[in-house]
Order: structure tokens, then C-alpha cells, then sequence
């Protein structure tokens, strides 16, 4: 309506108040920054596609296929100390992408038209399998092996873990993420939609979509097959990020040769499919500021855009093992989707106005929201936000709350855990390493961490930065331009 393609100055038309613009800095940066090792993970898949295709993984156990994994990510364990593979593959990634890009959300929808069915029909096989597993997998070696238990393990609840603030920090940052919250992405979307559209089924629609992909499919294949295999105490000693890239291909390989090709493809493909709608959908922000504000094509957009990312990546191809993917992971794929939901969230209904939101969600919808959401979204939402983001950052020692706040009371202070944001910025845990470390090598490693952690954040800081300088300029420019309508 306002002919703002990007969270600066969407936010800025939302308000008087200029700084506000700067807030939505964080719209173009975290999709920046979260693409530059989205990539990387997304080229792990196109790369195990290949692999499964080729039939590299045929003969090799568990541990083999691990390995298989390690040696691709470390250019430690590289005969030539450069992971060429991970690059090559790296680079062909980046480059389908901003292709795509370049063809404008034409091109982008027409990726969505074909990846999004593919990976309903790829995730529905592999859930179906997953769950009629049942027992069938047990062997000699894991004779109590059920996809049954992996489950139930996935499904029970462990409420402990509802008073740590690193689980909601992570939790708050991976629902964002998967819906695009806090990332800028939407409102990008969102600037093309009528304004009789229907703004409030199409979010439900595309939540519920998202979450049952995620939660009802992506539940019911990783842990369930892998349980059924290996067993659920192997499944609780490895589960983790890996699981997907350094167990799977083997135990695909159970289903013996053509099914185990084809649950290669349909796997690694679903992922591919998974993730180049998501890396596809953070180059718009960028390409609609820069359009809106310096008048770039989409092609001078795109290729950009890749430029930066390619440079803002590979450090984190180069130097994983040495931290920097975490580090990037961390701040802007976490840490800066919570900052900014929390900012878009006061803005949206405490200065621009709930009623006036209110409105505006309801213009054109068929949906009826219940009434109970203007006071969800204007007291709940941020107030938990707020909560998440102050627990994170003052993370006590153990996370004893208790204990910190009876400290705190009685004169001794706060005691930050490690894991604080506070303390994470500090680098005190790996300072603490530091103090008690002997070895040489593993001081010498630890050295080597802090270097490449500072250097990644570095990195960040100078990104952020410039994107806040570009919407700067634009301010200036648009004022430039105002003046000499008016005039």
C-alpha cells in the first residue's frame, strides 16, 4: 500500500519515530545472515543426493557413514586441507539460488510449485514407513529395536525442561524461523498481497501446513527409523543435528538396493526441497530494499545478494569445526528472531495500535479470529517474548532460580551460568577452559576457538552495520526526494 518492500521502512511508515527503521535492519540482516550457512546445510542435502545416486554409502556401517560426514565438514581430516566437495557443492547451491532469484518471485513460486508437492509425497512415504516399522528392525545385536519406542520418546513430555531458557530461547528461535517470524520474509510477501486479500487464512493455512511437514511428518520419520534399527538408548546417546546426514544413509541401506536409493533421494530430496524454499524466500527482503530505495533491478538484486552471502559463507564452509556455523547460528538465527519478534510485537500493537492491527487483519478475511487474540497478541505474546529474552540473557549458574534470586536478595549478587547471553558474549566458558587447560594443543585449540568466534561475530557486527548505513542513505534519500516533490 505504502510501496515498502522491506522491514525499515514498513516499520517506519508504522510510526513517527525514525528510530524505528533501524529496528527493522534486523529484517534484512538475520535473512542475510542465516542464508550465508542455510546454504551450506542446504548444499549437505544436494551433495547426499548425489551420493545416494552413485551409491556411496552401499557396504558402509554407521560408523563409516559418520565418518563420511566428518571428513565432508572438516577440511582438518582433507588430504588438500580445502573441503572441495563442501565447496563445490556450496557453490552450486548459491548459485541455483540467486538464479532463481534473479527470475523474481515468479521464479520463487515457481520453485514452491514444484518442491513443496515434492516433499509432501517424499515425506509421506518415508512417515509411512517410518511408522509401520514397528519391530521389524530388531536383530541379534539390538533384539529390543522398535520405531514404537522412538515415538514415545519423541512425544513424552520432559517438563523439567520448561525452566531452562536456553529450551525456550532455542524453541522461540526454531518456530520463528520455520515460520518466517522475525526474519522480515513475510512482511516482504505480505507488500504484495490486495488489500481485500484474506491476510488471516492464509496465515493459519500456511502455519498448520508448516507445522504438520514439521512436527506430524518430520516426527515420524528420523527418530522412529532410527529407533527401530539401533534402539532408543543408541537413538538418546546420538540424537542431535547429525542424525539426518550421519545415520540415515546407512540404515536406509536395510531396505536393501533400489529402496534404499530411492529413500536416499526421497530423503536428502525432501530436505533439498525443505530448504531452498526457505533460502529462496530470505533473498527478497534484500532485492526489495534495494529496489524500493536505490532503484536495482531484480537481476542486480539477486546476484547481490549471492555476492554477500557467498562472502558472509564461507568462513562458515571453511572454518566449521572451529565454531563459526554455531556462532552464526546463534546470533542471527536465534538470538536476532527473538529481538525483532519482540520489537515487532510492541510496535505493532502498543504504537501503531491493536485496534488499528486488529482492522487491518480482519479487512478481507473470511476467517473469523476470536476475539481472545487481540488480547493475546497485545499482553501474552509480548510479555512471554520479553520473559524468554530476559531468561536467556540472565541465564543463572545452573539455572538455579531460586538460588540466584536468593542471592541476589541477600547482597551476593546474580551468578550467570555459561550459557548466558550475557556470559556467551563475554566467552567466559571457553575463558574458563583456557584458565585450566595444560596441554598445549588443546590451549592451543582453545585459542584457536576464541579467534575464529571473535572473527565470526566480526563478521555479523560489520553486516549489520552496513545494512543500517544503506537504510541511512535511504532515509536521506528519501527526504531528498520529498523535498523536491513538495518543491
Amino acid at each position: 500500500r505504502n510501496n515498502n518492500h522491506s522491514t525499515p521502512f514498513i516499520l517506519d511508515t508504522m510510526t513517527k519515530r525514525n528510530f524505528w527503521k533501524y529496528f527493522g535492519v534486523f529484517g534484512i540482516f538475520t535473512n542475510i545472515a542465516v542464508a550465508s550457512y542455510y546454504c551450506y546445510i542446504e548444499s549437505w542435502t544436494m551433495s547426499y543426493v548425489w551420493h545416494s545416486i552413485i551409491g556411496t554409502f552401499d557396504g558402509m556401517t554407521q560408523v563409516q557413514v559418520a565418518d563420511f560426514f566428518s571428513k565432508y565438514v572438516d577440511i582438518e581430516k582433507s588430504l588438500t586441507g580445502i573441503p572441495y566437495e563442501a565447496v563445490v557443492f556450496y557453490l552450486l547451491c548459491l548459485l541455483l539460488n540467486t538464479f532463481i532469484l534473479s527470475r523474481g518471485l515468479a521464479g520463487v513460486e515457481r520453485a514452491a510449485k514444484i518442491g513443496i508437492p515434492l516433499l509432501l509425497i517424499f515425506g509421506a512415504f518415508l512417515a509411512v514407513r517410518g511408522i509401520t516399522l514397528g519391530t521389524s528392525g530388531a536383530s541379534a545385536e539390538v533384539p529390543d529395536a522398535s520405531a514404537w519406542d522412538g515415538l514415545n520418546f519423541l512425544w513424552t513430555p520432559q517438563y523439567s525442561s520448561l525452566s531452562d531458557p536456553k529450551v525456550w530461547l532455542a524453541a522461540a528461535g526454531q518456530i520463528f524461523f520455520t515460520l518466517s517470524v522475525g526474519m522480515g520474509t513475510i512482511h516482504c510477501y505480505a507488500a504484495y498481497v490486495k488489500s481485500k486479500d484474506d491476510v488471516a487464512l492464509n496465515a493459519v493455512s500456511a502455519g498448520f501446513t508448516n507445522e504438520f511437514v514439521e512436527v506430524v511428518l518430520g516426527s515420524s520419520i528420523v527418530i522412529p527409523i532410527a529407533a527401530g534399527y539401533l534402539g532408543l538408548d543408541w537413538v538418546k546417546e546420538n540424537a542431535g543435528f547429525g542424525m539426518a546426514f550421519q545415520t540415515m544413509p546407512f540404515l536406509f541401506e536395510k531396505w536393501g538396493p533400489f529402496l534404499s536409493t530411492m529413500a536416499g533421494v526421497m530423503w536428502f530430496g525432501l530436505l533439498f526441497f525443505a530448504g531452498i524454499t526457505s533460502s529462496l524466500a530470505m533473498g527478497t527482503p534484500w532485492m526489495g530494499f534495494m529496489r524500493d530505495e536505490f532503484d536495482w533491478g531484480r537481476n542486480k538484486g539477486a546476484w547481490s545478494f549471492g555476492l554477500i552471502v557467498l562472502l558472509l559463507g564461507l568462513p562458515t564452509v571453511l572454518f566449521f569445526e572451529h565454531g563459526v556455523f554455531d556462532e552464526y547460528d546463534y546470533w542471527a538465527g536465534t538470538v536476532s528472531l527473538v529481538v525483532f519478534a519482540l520489537a515487532e510485537t510492541i510496535l505493532f500493537s502498543w504504537v501503531f495500535g491493536i485496534d488499528k492491527g486488529w482492522r487491518e487483519l480482519l479487512s478481507g478475511a473470511d476467517l473469523q479470529v476470536p476475539l481472545i487474540y487481540k488480547f493475546i497478541i497485545k499482553y501474552i505474546t509480548p510479555l512471554m517474548l520479553l520473559v524468554v529474552f530476559l531468561g536467556a540473557l540472565f541465564t543463572p549458574a545452573g539455572n538455579d532460580w531460586a538460588g540466584a534470586f536468593q542471592g541476589l536478595f541477600s547482597g551476593n549478587g546474580w551468578p550467570l551460568d555459561n550459557a548466558s547471553i550475557v556470559k556467551t558474549i563475554a566467552n567466559t566458558g571457553v575463558h574458563s577452559q583456557l584458565d585450566a587447560a595444560t596441554d598445549p594443543a588443546e590451549i592451543s585449540r582453545l585459542k584457536d576457538r576464541l579467534f575464529y568466534t571473535n572473527m565470526a561475530r566480526g563478521l555479523l557486527t560489520f553486516t549489520f552495520a552496513g545494512i543500517a548505513f544503506l537504510v541511512y542513505l535511504a532515509g536521506i534519500r528519501r527526504l531528498k526526494n520529498s523535498n523536491s516533490t513538495s518543491a
